[in-house]
């Protein structure tokens, strides 16, 4: 019996690893689709770049800051069938720099989406149901419960928003395993906030993100951008554990092998520790991590480290921020392969 309609992971996400050369019109493929959200980070050092389809090339956004969205001239500069080009911008492509890329594909761009429900009219989305992704971008109208349509059919479980017009507001990020109350900054080691003025105290359902007054996520005639994740067997998981504090630490069962996993503590502070199955060589420990919320450079001090199993990870690491004793975390992970697919093929671990 089939476990999951995504027998190829990768056609929706993948992490492409690449040396810059500082020069323009740096051509990078092999991501194996067309992405719509490239997340890139300089592992030597630099600020985390986020890009999409949905703003469009030269438009960037900064997980570790605060800033309002920038042009960059010489940043991402093209969309690709197989991935992206790059200027000659340092963090994108630093000449002989290590450079890490994480894709997602979302869908057809169009011009809006709405329905009976909603009070916000997207300026522009992209979504696609089959992977439980979209990208929103939308203008705030300052007005508690106002519904903003994602386009996934089914509740998503993650959502991060940015108001792309001010500085003076970070990203905001909605968790389920947290409920519709709760809050965290991808742009800070802050544990979670608890406030209605996000989410208006509303989980999230099959139609709708529900918006409270707060300006970073419904900022008056402000221009902001919304990711959303559904979860999908086989191919996506956003859930939470409990360390022990233990090197023979917990095991989060994903059913399949993780390819990426973002990870956050949420009852104290804590960096968000980002690790992938390219940057360690595919083998494990999976020792290399970077911190979403920080411009430093990429580690490998076991911090962070963990086994990548054919169903799930497991922490190998004592650090607080990832396996204390009694310590609460969330994550979202997406797979490598599933544990069973349609095409009878079975993940294992390395």
């Amino acid at each position: 019996m089939a476990y999951t309609t995504i027998n190829k992971s990768s056609d929706y996400f993948n992490t492409k690893l690449f040396t810059g050369n500082g020069s323009a019109g740096h051509a990078i493929t092999g991501v194996g689709f067309q992405p719509d959200w490239v997340w890139i980070k300089n592992r030597a050092s630099g600020n985390h770049r986020i890009t999409d389809a949905v703003r469009g090339v030269t438009k960037e956004i900064y997980s570790d800051l605060t800033n309002a969205e920038t042009t960059n001239s010489i940043g991402l500069t093209a969309f690709g069938t197989d991935g992206f080009t790059v200027g000659s911008s340092n963090d994108y492509n630093a000449n002989n720099g290590n450079i890490a890329s994480w894709n997602w594909k979302a869908g057809t761009t169009s011009g809006q989406a709405t329905n009976s429900y909603s009070t916000i009219t997207p300026t522009s989305i992209s979504f696609n149901q089959t992977n439980g992704f979209s990208i929103i971008k939308y203008t705030g109208n300052a007005t508690a419960g106002a519904g903003v349509p994602h386009g996934l059919g089914v509740a998503p479980k993650m959502v991060m928003v940015k108001n792309l017009d001010s500085s003076s507001y970070g990203w905001y990020c909605y968790h389920a395993s947290l409920g519709a109350t709760k809050s965290l900054y991808l742009h800070n080691t802050d544990a979670v906030v608890t406030s209605n003025d996000r989410w208006n105290g509303w989980v999230p359902d099959a139609t709708n993100v529900s918006l409270g007054t707060n300006h970073g996520v419904n900022g008056g005639s402000n221009n902001i951008i919304m990711y959303c994740f559904a979860e999908k067997t086989g191919y996506s998981k956003f859930g939470s554990y409990t360390g022990n504090g233990n090197s023979d630490g917990p095991f989060v069962n994903l059913g399949f092998r993780p390819a990426f996993v973002l990870g956050k503590r949420t009852d104290n502070a804590g960096g968000w520790w980002m690790s992938d199955n390219k940057r360690s060589n595919g083998f494990n420990l999976n020792n290399d991590y970077v911190l979403a919320d920080s411009s430093n450079a990429e580690q490998d001090d076991g911090s962070f480290a963990s086994d990548f199993l054919s169903n799930g990870f497991k922490c190998r690491a004592t650090n607080g921020n990832f396996n204390a004793n009694g310590g609460t975390y969330i994550y979202m992970a997406f797979a490598e392969a599933p544990l069973v697919g349609t095409n009878n093929i079975p993940a294992t671990a390395r």
